[in-house]
């Protein structure tokens, strides 16, 4: 059985990280803090893919916008930019972790499931309503009591298991930066 783990990545360790381990259609989840117990508990799961929600490169100009920054703007999904404040020191923590876990062999994809959740239709900010669109979409697991965190974590496992069936996009410039993203799905939701 296929395994691939879904981290909503926190941009410091003091904050809870969401971690999903997405093993068919069902989910675990947790909270975790350090990034010693991220990368544990990602090696322990022994995952085929880790979809990051953070940013896991740098701009390769002498800007804060990445390719794929510029593809959200275009799709006119939301997100917070390279230079705002906390986003910094996400993008050093993501590209630290995901270090770490190539050099143990793990294959790592950037995502956002705040994107995700925009293309899939699903309410990003009401718990409730994205703990429902996900169940909609065939996931099982999910604790009634679940923190916007998981249930990111829970979004960032659905792309890496549409990464792994090819039902996905990558956005963005291969030589700088690729954000993988659902496709666009026609859902009665």
């Amino acid at each position: 059985m296929i395994k691939i783990v879904g981290i909503d990545l926190a941009s410091i360790e003091k904050r809870a990280s969401g971690f999903c381990i997405l093993k068919d259609s069902f989910v675990k989840t947790c909270l975790l803090f350090s990034n010693e117990e991220i990368v544990r508990e990602t090696l322990k799961s022994k995952p085929k893919v880790v979809a990051i929600d953070a940013p896991l490169s740098l701009p390769k100009k002498d800007t804060y916008l990445r390719g794929c920054d510029k593809e959200l703007l275009k799709m006119k999904i939301r997100f917070f930019p390279l230079n705002f404040g906390p986003m910094k020191k996400l993008t050093e923590r993501g590209i630290k972790i995901k270090n770490i876990l190539e050099n143990y062999g793990l294959e790592v994809i950037e995502t956002y499931p705040g994107a995700a959740q925009d293309i899939l239709k699903i309410p990003r900010k009401d718990i409730k309503k994205l703990r429902e669109g996900l169940i909609k979409l065939g996931i099982k697991g999910i604790e009634k009591k679940i923190t916007k965190d998981e249930l990111d974590a829970i979004t960032c496992a659905l792309v890496g298991k549409f990464y792994l069936e090819k039902n996905y996009i990558a956005i963005g410039d291969y030589k700088e930066a690729i954000m993988i993203l659902p496709k666009a799905r026609k859902n009665k939701q």
